[in-house]
């Protein structure tokens, strides 16, 4: 059976695509989803105006994104973390943390568009890439302190060995 793809299906295709696919998935899955419509000659045609929609959607999009990156470039964020032994923190630096930092400074940028392969749970400086569209994407420092007044653990030991 061909259909044509409506939205963007996982290992599949992409919108607009005329793909060959099951007869049992089109019918149960795509079809009823409406993820696509069967692949007829009047489709065809209407999908051809929804491509040329998408590529200037697409456009439209991209330059959103590259004038948010812009934006973007010189930002820094920095937060202040309680910390054990060898600078490990109490916790960790999260994706929801860095857009709730980022929209305190006036960006609204969507946590899952922060690419973080795991949260940070040690001080220092990183850079966090940030996917703001498919061919877009930019880096934000992000730096991570120890919390004012924390002594190192070995004088608190050796002052309460005192006592």
């Amino acid at each position: 059976m061909e259909v044509i793809l409506k939205e963007d299906v996982a290992k599949l295709g992409s919108r607009g695509d005329v793909v060959k696919v099951a007869e049992g998935y089109g019918r149960n899955f795509l079809l009823p989803k409406k993820l696509a419509i069967e692949a007829t000659a009047a489709n065809r045609a209407v999908i051809e105006q929804m491509k040329a929609a998408a590529v200037r959607r697409q456009a439209r999009e991209k330059g959103d994104a590259e004038s948010l990156a812009k934006q973007l470039a010189g930002v820094e964020l920095s937060f202040t973390r309680k910390t054990g032994e060898h600078d490990q923190l109490f916790g960790s630096v999260t994706s929801a943390d860095i857009a709730r930092e980022l929209e305190n400074k006036g960006l609204n940028i969507d946590r899952r568009k922060i690419q973080l392969d795991e949260p940070l749970k040690a001080i220092g400086d990183f850079h966090v890439s940030i996917k703001l569209h498919k061919e877009v994407s930019v880096p934000v420092k992000v730096t991570i302190h120890k919390e004012a007044g924390e002594a190192p653990v070995a004088a608190t030991e050796e002052a309460s060995a005192e006592a």
